[in-house]
């Protein structure tokens, strides 16, 4: 069995009180202009903190997170997964922009056994998943080179379910990708002589895309589309899309309702015995549910799926890795070994993490390397507060004073040296656009940070505050004059900053060519007294000689 025992640094041996880090998910350091909510808001504390000696920015999207390039967003869960593995590894758009250009996915098992099931049976092979260039949860080239794929290898029938983003890109793009798809199918059709069709959709936080067990109905919703054909019919996507602006002018992509694609009052896409079906979304926090719905059989009782379709149901890639949800997938997910808790529970330190529903995978799961559960069930407490069920923007606080005060009962009770919990207002209602909740939620965040830090200070320990991407900080783009709703995360950098209670000068931050989340680990590790890894990415700060 591997050892992650650590030296102790001969310079610093920690503080006597614990080491809290504090991540402010969504809260990025925009333009400083009213389009920045993170300015706009009242924030003192965060004021003080950037001020300090012990702050830096951090650069926490693109190549710094394994995206694959540099304009790609940066997300909670590549964010979590660096923050906790202290490496840089390629993440799930990597990995599956790599697999397709190299044809790899097309060579594995579950491709051919799909294609070959469908081909030989005369069924239809389904794509559900969103439909964006987002990059965050998927993204529409994937799908568009599965589709023709399935053209090239002979696959007479497809159907496409589209789940409409808004949230990841413009908040009312959805026209464009429905045509770049539509063209695509169109192109197929004539070349190949198949019949390619866009056959359900909705909103992506009203259809199929729940997360963390949060709200089940939106699951059923999807489940009704998709597979039974129950839902609003329209004679086409476009159609659907554009009689929603119309019944509602302020609604946005991700709200829209479910709809399906009918002839002569039928459905033209139902999920049926015999037929194949792929979710090609690569993020697995928001396909884990239906991917549940699809693969048991036996013993489900989240909602009535009516039927159960004999299908043959493949993830994207493998959304939870110790659950092994859902049994067939396309791309390998990265393999994240020896990540900081690891090392934390083999040198005896007792850590607690708590979030909101929203994001507790984040401190557990995805901070975990992508493994669900405990490492060292003794030494460690997680604590998940449920997440309201109504729209963020409508209770922007969200449960930012409920995750304040378990933790400073926690950090009171003497037992735990290290603690991570995770403020999601600043990324949650800033999805939702709406400015004045923006305004509220980086304020309260703020509010329950300055009480976190005062605490600390009263136990001689230490707080370290950062982001996980940026979003609060763009809550619109200026675009010819026009104002444009930004509901997806920025790509500026993140601030990150030390309140050490005992400082006297023994450290100062580290002059590195290049400062990410996957600095973060190390960095926690010397302020908890250990020497980090060698392999592990610099810490952010460096001890007098």
């Amino acid at each position: 069995m591997m050892s992650f025992q650590l030296k102790k640094l001969s310079q610093f041996h920690g503080r006597k009180g614990p080491l809290l880090l504090i991540i402010l998910d969504g809260v990025g350091i925009g333009k400083r202009d009213e389009s920045d909510g993170v300015f706009m808001a009242r924030t003192p504390c965060l004021d003080e903190l950037m001020r300090g000696k012990l702050y830096t920015t951090l650069k926490a999207h693109g190549t710094a997170v394994g995206m694959p390039s540099d304009e790609d967003m940066g997300n909670s869960e590549v964010g979590h997964n660096a923050l906790g593995a202290g490496r840089i590894f390629d993440q799930g758009a990597t990995l599956v922009k790599r697999s397709i250009q190299e044809g790899r996915i097309f060579k594995s098992e579950v491709w051919k056994k799909l294609t070959s099931r469908v081909i030989q049976g005369e069924k239809t092979v389904h794509f559900i998943g969103l439909l964006s260039d987002g990059n965050v949860h998927s993204h529409i080239d994937h799908l568009l080179a599965m589709v023709t794929q399935c053209a090239q290898e002979g696959v007479r029938r497809v159907r496409v379910h589209i789940l409409l983003d808004g949230r990841d890109v413009h908040q009312k793009s959805a026209l464009d990708y429905i045509e770049k798809t539509e063209k695509r199918l169109g192109d197929l059709i004539r070349e190949f002589h198949v019949d390619y069709r866009i056959a359900s959709g909705g909103g992506r936080m009203i259809t199929t895309m729940d997360r963390y067990n949060a709200d089940w109905s939106i699951v059923k919703r999807g489940w009704d589309a998709h597979v039974l054909g129950q839902a609003r019919m329209f004679k086409s996507a476009k159609d659907a899309v554009e009689t929603y602006y119309a019944e509602d002018p302020k609604v946005n992509d991700q709200f829209l309702n479910p709809f399906v694609i009918g002839e002569d009052g039928n459905p033209v896409g139902t999920i049926e015995d015999g037929d194949a079906v792929v979710f090609f979304n690569f993020r697995g926090d928001r396909a884990i549910e239906l991917s549940m719905a699809f693969d048991q059989k036996e013993g489900f009782d989240k909602f009535d799926r009516v039927r159960i379709p004999d299908v043959l149901f493949a993830g994207m890639m493998e959304y939870d890795g110790d659950l092994h949800i859902p049994g067939n997938y396309l791309v390998n997910p990265p393999q994240i070994d020896r990540v900081v808790s690891h090392y934390l529970c083999d040198n005896g330190v007792k850590s607690f993490a708590i979030s909101e529903t929203q994001k507790y995978g984040h401190v557990t799961y995805f901070w975990n390397g992508n493994n669900s559960g405990y490492i060292n069930e003794a030494l460690e407490t997680y604590v998940e507060i449920p997440s309201d069920r109504i729209r963020f923007e409508k209770a922007p606080k969200m449960k930012a004073q409920e995750i304040t005060e378990k933790a400073i009962e926690l950090l009171r009770g003497g037992r735990y040296q290290f603690g991570r919990i995770n403020f999601a207002n600043g990324d949650m209602v800033g999805h939702t656009g709406v400015c004045e909740a923006i305004i509220t939620a980086v304020e309260t965040v703020d509010e329950c940070m300055a009480r976190l830090i005062a605490v600390v200070r009263e136990l001689k320990g230490v707080v370290m505050v950062l982001a996980d991407h940026g979003n609060a900080d763009e809550m619109f783009t200026v675009k010819n004059g026009q104002r444009i709703v930004s509901t997806a995360h920025s790509l500026n950098p993140v601030p990150c900053a030390i309140d050490d209670s005992g400082y006297q000068g023994e450290y100062r931050m580290a002059s590195l060519e290049k400062r990410g989340l996957s600095n973060i680990a190390a960095t926690l590790l010397n302020l908890l007294g250990f020497q980090a890894p060698q392999d592990y990415d610099p810490s952010l700060i460096e001890f007098k000689k």
